[in-house]
């Protein structure tokens, strides 16, 4: 019997060493000064305040914030589709609009990549994207992990997990306890489907009506299939940071939800104290034509449609009435369509 090898398992080490080349310089390009050298380390090294007195942030009282976060079943239709350099996008903002909606400071991420087979140009487009939503995202990209499991990834197949971690001052922590009635509700678009609902996406489009990637869809702006599902999940980090930094007095911001699976109304209420209620008006804001497109190919109920999708709101702020007009007029000026889409109002329970 001869001898037998990694690479005789599916692993090819010099394949491997290939594809971990091409990355270090896709981390560095999302690098501050904050982020420490260790060469050859197992770990990456960041200083929460920076060095000097020209940048520092000079904490108070910092509170550290963490979250995790996958890209689900989208990945399936990159994988059809052959395109790798988007996905890595959608990871890093479905990671940093959650850690955002504690009003923190994204600081760093990472990734873990798992394929089931050594491909160093497939990798590198993963990364690339990654590297391109953490300078988006404002993040350093300082570690992350490929792993190579033949026997439990198809050999095209792999899968994608973030972890992000920001920081906050605690007395400028959001976390919904200030949400009162009177409050308005900015809802601020969404660049389409983002990545949630892809396994209801996939049944639809391809198993039920039988389409391919490059059919084109007419009431979408003639967008083949494949263009339109592979939109990426926007990062909101930079127009919602600017308007926290502009008020450095006063809390106006009360709360902020990120709409993911669950539609709007459920993630808004994850985010409510007791004693108010959400008033949404569903005519508010104009819906992409995708999900229309998606509700006519599927025969989906409304309802079903409000639950599992963002219906072109993809974040959603919870703001005092007096500041809400202004606050809009900052994040439009940034480039983020927005709009007043609802109110609090206070819950009267009882007969």
């Amino acid at each position: 019997m001869p001898p037998i090898q990694y690479k005789d398992a599916g692993v090819d080490l010099d394949i491997y060493e290939q594809s971990m080349a091409r990355l270090p310089s896709l981390m560095r390009r999302t690098h501050t000064p904050r982020v420490m050298p260790l060469e050859g380390g197992f770990a990456g090294l960041f200083r929460l305040d920076f060095a000097g007195k020209l940048f520092a942030r000079q904490y108070r009282d910092p509170v550290l914030v963490s979250c995790t976060d996958g890209v689900g079943t989208k990945l399936k239709v990159a994988q059809r589709a052959n395109r790798h350099d988007t996905v890595g996008r959608d990871l890093v903002a479905m990671c940093v609009n959650d850690a955002l909606c504690t009003g923190a400071e994204p600081l760093f991420f990472l990734d873990y990549i798992a394929m089931g087979r050594d491909d160093p140009d497939r990798l590198e487009q993963v990364v690339r994207g990654i590297s391109d939503g953490c300078i988006d995202g404002e993040s350093a990209l300082i570690g992350g992990e490929t792993a190579i499991m033949p026997d439990l990834y198809g050999p095209d197949d792999y899968d994608l997990a973030g972890f992000s971690v920001g920081v906050v001052e605690r007395d400028r922590l959001i976390d919904g306890s200030r949400i009162g009635a009177g409050d308005v509700i900015l809802g601020l678009a969404s660049s389409g489907l983002h990545s949630n609902g892809y396994s209801l996406v996939r049944k639809i489009v391809f198993d039920a009506a039988g389409l391919g990637l490059e059919d084109t869809v007419a009431e979408c702006d003639g967008s083949t299939v494949a263009d339109l599902l592979m939109v990426p999940t926007r990062i909101y980090v930079q127009p919602v940071r600017a308007v926290l930094r502009h008020y450095r007095k006063k809390q106006v911001v009360h709360g902020i939800a990120h709409i993911t699976g669950g539609g709007l109304v459920e993630n808004l209420s994850r985010i409510l104290p007791a004693g108010v209620m959400l008033d949404i008006d569903p005519g508010s804001w104009p819906v992409p034509p995708v999900f229309g497109w998606l509700q006519r190919l599927g025969e989906v109920p409304a309802e079903e449609m409000a639950r599992v999708f963002n219906r072109g709101v993809g974040m959603a702020l919870v703001v005092s009435e007096h500041f809400a007009e202004s606050i809009a007029r900052q994040l439009i000026e940034t480039g983020v369509e927005t709009w007043p889409i609802g109110r609090i109002l206070a819950r009267h329970d009882g007969p």
